[in-house]
């Protein structure tokens, strides 16, 4: 999740929350009777991806042991260097010292994170190293690269790179974790039955009303047979969001405010979850988020609450219901969806291409990088509280973000096909720059539409309008793109005597899937 000190208007709803304890007494056996709240579980997220080069050009004399250079950004380290700094070496000092003392919390460390570390901040990796094997922390899993991998429409790569993870605490940590933590808490039915199959206790998500309707985050619950155990949103962004404002009519934030806070609720467990990043680098020390977090136990305690591991609240407690959640849902922006890595057609055509290029993938090591969720989420073009965030985040506008990507997608793909089973069939089918995507126009001019294969290509070819496809056709520009940038005589001469849009899409499909043949 991405948090930026930036305020929501508090929500005041006394009279919906009325109606809802009227309904919640009515109803026999759905969840048990809510009981003072002693159980909390705090989790925190711990990832830093390896961000592309934002100068990037291609240069044919790279060789493959050194694209990491040509691919990512210089950038990268300075990022690391700074958070380490001012979060990472303090906010773990500091929790360190809180866990001997009896504090419990749960952390997910992404694995491009961790390379990271092993590579310019070792120091802050044997932090982390006393963390993970502390008797009072808890490792969640989570895919290795930080990807939206589980929303590929072939969920593969997202079994595959959660056993990566797996493997990977495993080799780091002697721990192997038992609760899943997907990439921004993205969560939908199929992602409960895959983390099921994968052997895992259960899964943290949002508590997203819609999902959830009238029932309390504080309970366990499951979808298609996992354990769900559901964040509390309003009390964690209190601090991930909230907490540095001096707008917000609960500011200032104190230890002991938050503690009672927590006091007064009601069920099983409340999941606070939180950005790593929130303690020294979204929020500096000095808006005294570092005395927040060092008193905070010991508030807690004095009011009797438990800090307890997601593994035991399990253990301890059976699901009250179930959820059903068909669309997909994560923690981030209002929309609570997966808008914030596919919300525009950038995303679509970036999201699309980066599935594509797993055929053109023989060593997948630089591929899977191009998975990673930040890519998406810097080509987001939201506006208001969101488009904030997210600007925050990004270490270029959305449009450069794109740009650079596809950039760097083509250039892997096109040094991928000289070893590939059909050389031919995939210069044809191989991802291309911004400069040799087809641009659909019309006398008019450009129509908002851009195909960056040939693929694209046909899906798009249902939707441009019928005077852009007849001013193309007509011009010959689409027999020249597919002759002189995908590199295939045989279809360009095919299409040039199509009349209509039918005729285009028959043609160009039977010819995409014969050349589709060739590379499976």
């Amino acid at each position: 999740m991405k948090h930026k000190k930036v305020v929501p208007k508090p929500i005041k709803d006394t009279e919906k929350n009325e109606e809802k304890e009227e309904i919640i007494a009515q109803i026999p056996v759905e969840m048990p009777k809510q009981q003072a709240m002693q159980n909390v579980c705090f989790g925190f997220e711990v990832h830093q991806p390896f961000r592309l080069n934002r100068h990037f050009a291609p240069n044919p004399k790279v060789k493959k042991n050194d694209l990491p250079t040509l691919y990512f950004d210089e950038l990268n380290k300075e990022v690391l260097e700074r958070v380490s700094e001012k979060c990472y070496v303090p906010a773990t000092l500091n929790i360190l010292e809180k866990l001997d003392e009896g504090f419990r919390c749960a952390f997910s460390f992404s694995g491009t994170l961790i390379e990271q570390l092993e590579k310019w901040q070792e120091d802050v990796l044997s932090l982390f190293d006393a963390v993970a094997r502390h008797k009072n922390t808890e490792l969640l899993g989570q895919t290795y690269y930080h990807s939206i991998a589980g929303c590929f429409g072939d969920k593969t790569e997202f079994k595959e790179q959660a056993k990566m993870h797996t493997d990977l605490m495993y080799d780091l940590f002697k721990t192997r974790p038992k609760v899943f933590e997907n990439t921004e808490f993205t969560f939908n039915n199929q992602i409960a039955t895959l983390v099921k199959e994968m052997g895992y206790a259960g899964i943290f998500t949002e508590g997203v009303d819609r999902v959830l309707g009238w029932r309390s985050p504080h309970y366990i619950y499951t979808c298609n047979g996992l354990p769900v155990l559901m964040r509390d949103v309003h009390l964690s962004d209190d601090i991930a969001f909230r907490f540095a404002n001096r707008g917000w009519d609960k500011y200032p934030l104190t230890a002991d405010i938050y503690a009672s806070w927590l006091s007064g609720t009601s069920g099983d467990v409340t999941n606070i979850f939180l950005d790593y990043e929130t303690f020294g680098e979204h929020f500096w020390e000095e808006t005294g988020i570092f005395n927040f977090l060092y008193h905070l136990p010991v508030e807690l305690k004095d009011r009797g609450i438990n800090t307890v591991l997601p593994s035991d609240v399990l253990k301890k407690y059976p699901p009250v219901g179930t959820i059903d959640v068909p669309d997909t849902i994560s923690w981030a922006d209002i929309e609570k969806d997966a808008s914030a890595w596919m919300g525009n057609e950038r995303q679509h055509t970036a999201y699309s291409a980066v599935q594509k290029a797993a055929a053109f993938a023989k060593d997948k090591s630089i591929w899977r990088y191009l998975t990673t969720s930040d890519h998406f989420y810097y080509m987001a073009s939201k506006y208001g509280t969101c488009g904030e965030v997210h600007n925050y985040f990004s270490h270029h506008e959305a449009e450069d973000a794109f740009r650079t990507y596809m950039a760097i997608l083509a250039d892997f793909e096109k040094r991928n096909i000289r070893g590939m089973k059909s050389r031919k069939s995939a210069i044809t089918l191989r991802t291309l720059n911004t400069e040799e995507a087809f641009h659909f126009t019309s006398p008019s001019g450009y129509v908002g539409y851009a195909a960056f294969s040939l693929d694209q290509f046909s899906e798009l070819l249902r939707v441009v309008p019928g005077d852009s496809i007849t001013y193309h056709q007509e011009r010959g520009d689409i027999a020249h793109w597919i002759e002189q940038t995908l590199e295939d005589d045989e279809l360009a001469n095919s299409i040039r005597t199509c009349v209509d849009r039918q005729e285009l899409l028959k043609v160009i499909n039977e010819r995409r899937e014969l050349l589709w043949s060739h590379l499976t």
